[in-house]
């Protein structure tokens, strides 16, 4: 055998290297899986109380992030699945599943037996057959106080037509992982990316795995060419004609040296490209460089695509430091992505000049600046001179440690004039001109999004003022064919919101847990003081394995569940001390 090149011999030793991370980070975060699982357990046992299809109107969702916004492919109706919503305090996950219906501008929430566990970061695809399903993969689960994480690795169907869920055991799927991207490709779910973390450990993929929905079975593909680092948060989206997916941006972080993390935002764009027949499908990668005006670095930005091939990104954020402090900017524009022409270009509404605001993180009054020069028209500055493309590098360092690597190849601008062109837009700013703003979304990041008859829909999302969080459920409509103006279907305002910071007292988050966990606690089995934990566990034994064999299913694992069983009186044990 001939010798094998050095190209080779990097990537099996990479190959190894993320095999030798995942098994340790796998080992690491076992143990709070497990105490996890019995949380995620206890949830799973007030929805088995769920016996039949029960439809409520009701209000618009209470705020959350990282949940997911479908477009129904019969019916005009939006579904919001998930999500989750930090208070200042407490971690709080939904699996709650609501449709907006968009003539009517009302809400139903729809409670079905034997839903998935609560998560978020999940994906959920919407595929048009059998009356319309929603399929649902992955996300995490977080502890109460943020600091543990269990990573899902299940595969849920949502039949539309009969309002029924359907858990889909198929081997060879995924690892657990949340932050990773799904879409529809021909008659396949494609699964890029996304991430696992513990409290300790954590580690990015950039693997392609390949469900079928007529064999409902798996496969993890090969593809040859150069992948796309590892990333989750990405832009993953269908090429019109199907022959593959084009990946854009994203967000990684790697353990550079003992409790310093270094992220990455990306603005690189790959091509995943489908070549053969179904039965002999051959996968390749390769970069692409769009032309246009990109959206500056961003990470938690928002896409959607509509017809015509034409995807739009909304909002995000960019964090840096300044002055020993941590801020960045919160966006609300908008940028169009035209997959066929491979060309990015900004957004601009034709109702009226666009603010494009920032909002600035870290100083509190939320103060809001010019947008950014990247919004300039591609075609801005044609037949004039321009300097080279600048690679621009920037590293930042965060509250937390973590070390912020920016980076940006910017194209040949004639800086100079740009200057000029944003002195002249400050100096045309009035009190006529401010009074004829466009109504638009605040900026924000980690919004969902969907268009549905070639109107883009924009729900919740997040923005910061100081050390406080702002969790919204506001729900915005814009036109993609008009591109006028924005509607406000849901209004909201941030300062209405509770917020619970550190200087709270212990005991109301003791009254408010015990008040919420009142009714559930009724139902086991009582401590009798003086027994110890073991005592207690040897007594109540087949109570809490009858409840993890209900809520775990008949083909668990009998080790795994008498972990769970163990995990779960533990948990209820310390409770009542």
């Amino acid at each position: 055998m001939g010798k094998k090149s050095k190209n080779e011999k990097k990537v099996k030793g990479a190959v190894k290297t993320a095999a030798k991370m995942e098994k340790k980070v796998t080992k690491r975060s076992k143990r709070e899986e497990e105490d996890l699982e019995a949380l995620i357990a206890e949830f799973q046992t007030l929805d088995a109380k769920k016996t039949q299809v029960v439809e409520t109107s009701c209000p618009p969702p209470s705020p959350r992030l990282n949940s997911s916004l479908s477009a129904h492919p019969d019916k005009d109706e939006l579904i919001l699945f998930g999500g989750e919503f930090f208070n200042g305090k407490k971690t709080y996950l939904y699996n709650d599943l609501f449709f907006y219906n968009i003539k009517k501008n009302t809400w139903v929430k729809s409670d079905i037996p034997n839903p998935p566990p609560r998560r978020c970061a999940h994906q959920a695809v919407v595929v048009p057959q059998g009356g319309g399903q929603l399929w649902v993969f992955g996300g995490e689960f977080a502890s109460p106080d943020g600091e543990q994480f269990y990573h899902y690795k299940d595969l849920w169907v949502l039949h539309l037509a009969t309002h029924t869920w359907e858990l889909i055991k198929a081997p060879g799927a995924p690892t657990g992982r949340s932050g990773h991207r799904m879409v529809l490709s021909k008659r396949q779910l494609l699964v890029f990316g996304g991430f696992h973390e513990s409290a300790r450990d954590f580690i990015y993929y950039n693997d392609v795995y390949s469900f079928s929905l007529d064999s409902f079975t798996w496969s993890r593909l090969a593809p040859s060419g150069s992948a796309p680092s590892p990333r989750s948060a990405c832009q993953m989206t269908s090429t019109p004609d199907g022959s593959g997916v084009i990946i854009y941006g994203g967000y990684s972080k790697v353990r550079a040296k003992k409790d310093v993390d270094k992220g990455t935002i990306h603005s690189d764009m790959f091509l995943l490209k489908r070549e053969g027949k179904e039965d002999q499908e051959k996968w390749s990668w390769s970069r692409i460089s769009p032309s246009g005006s990109k959206p500056p670095p961003r990470s938690g930005f928002s896409l959607a695509v509509g017809l015509g091939g034409r995807a739009v990104l909304f909002g995000g954020v960019c964090d840096e430091e300044e002055e020993e402090t941590l801020e960045g900017d919160f966006y609300n524009d908008l940028y169009l992505y035209d997959i066929n022409k491979n060309r990015w270009f900004p957004a601009q509404l034709k109702g009226g000049k666009s603010e494009k605001k920032k909002r600035r993180r870290g100083k509190k009054g939320g103060a809001e600046g010019a947008g950014p020069d990247e919004g300039a028209g591609p075609d801005e500055g044609e037949g004039s001179s321009a300097q080279g493309p600048v690679e621009v590098v920037k590293e930042i360092v965060t509250e937390d440690g973590t070390v912020m690597t920016i980076k940006e190849v910017i194209p040949g601008t004639r800086m100079e004039e740009a200057s000029e062109e944003e002195e002249e837009d400050d100096d045309d700013v009035d009190e006529e001109g401010a009074t004829a703003a466009l109504v638009e979304p605040c900026s924000r990041s980690s919004a969902m999004a969907t268009v549905k008859y070639g109107k883009l829909y924009l729900y919740g999302g997040m923005f910061e003022v100081g050390d406080r969080q702002f969790t919204l459920n506001d729900l915005y409509c814009l036109d993609m064919h008009k591109m006028e103006q924005w509607e406000v279907l849901v209004n909201m305002d941030p300062k209405t919101q509770e917020w619970l910071d550190e200087s709270g007292s212990e005991e109301e988050d003791e009254e408010e847990e015990e008040d919420e966990d009142e009714e559930d606690e009724e139902d086991h089995p009582p401590v009798q003081p003086p027994e110890s934990l073991s005592e207690y566990q040897t007594r109540t034994e087949q109570y809490w394995l009858d409840l993890a064999w209900t809520n775990m299913g008949p083909e668990a694992k009998d080790n795994k569940v008498h972990k769970v069983a163990l995990a779960m009186a533990k948990v209820f044990y310390e409770d009542q001390q």
